[in-house]
């Protein structure tokens, strides 16, 4: 047995790594090229992206038509598009910081809010076919608005603050399209938590 809770999954479920190697990496993302026997006793490969922890922050405040939230809006050059999405990142230079630290710091760079209360909904994996990056996700109540601090990358984000019914209603008619932000809200409302 390994003292990597992962490579012993992988055994225990019939996986044996044959070699691994990283065919790229950067600061923020590695892809490593595993090959592997599966469980049916055949040889494979298997491309895996690294990339670290992530938290994504669900702003919940208190409007006169009832309980609002705080979206960005920004390019997102993989894609080509501008996309609404909640405020969301990793803190690469930062490996100690815990998530809720890395919650809070986000939530000001990218709205300019602080909250009074951050609770954490869950985590989840963002796509753990093909990565091993899990995100956390925080519900930040208690807002206070302030200046954002936004990196030199975020220079076209934008920031908007709807009533939730509002928020709803753009996932109904499609415009909402980030799967981390729609998963961080399903998993925030079925817990109670907006």
């Amino acid at each position: 047995m390994s003292d990597d809770p992962i490579a012993n999954a992988r055994m225990a479920a019939g996986y044996q790594v044959v070699s691994s190697r990283v065919a790229y990496s950067n600061p923020w993302t590695a892809l490593r090229e595993d090959i592997l026997i599966r469980p049916d006793g055949k040889q494979g490969l298997y491309g895996v992206v690294e990339r670290g922890e992530f938290v994504v922050i669900l702003p919940l405040g208190d409007g006169p038509d009832g309980p609002t939230i705080t979206l960005v809006r920004q390019f997102r050059y993989p894609v080509g598009e501008t996309l609404w999405e909640l405020p969301m990142g990793m803190w690469e230079s930062r490996p100690d910081a815990t998530p809720e630290q890395v919650a809070a710091g986000e939530l000001r760079e990218e709205t300019g809010f602080s909250a009074a209360e951050m609770r954490h909904a869950g985590s989840m994996f963002q796509g753990a076919g093909y990565s091993n990056q899990k995100g956390h996700v925080y519900v930040a109540t208690g807002l206070v608005a302030g200046a954002p601090e936004r990196e030199s990358t975020e220079a076209d984000m934008t920031c908007r603050t709807m009533p939730v019914r509002e928020f709803e209603a753009m996932i109904a008619r499609g415009e909402i399209v980030c799967m981390v932000s729609l998963a961080a809200y399903a998993l925030a409302k079925s817990r109670g938590l907006v």
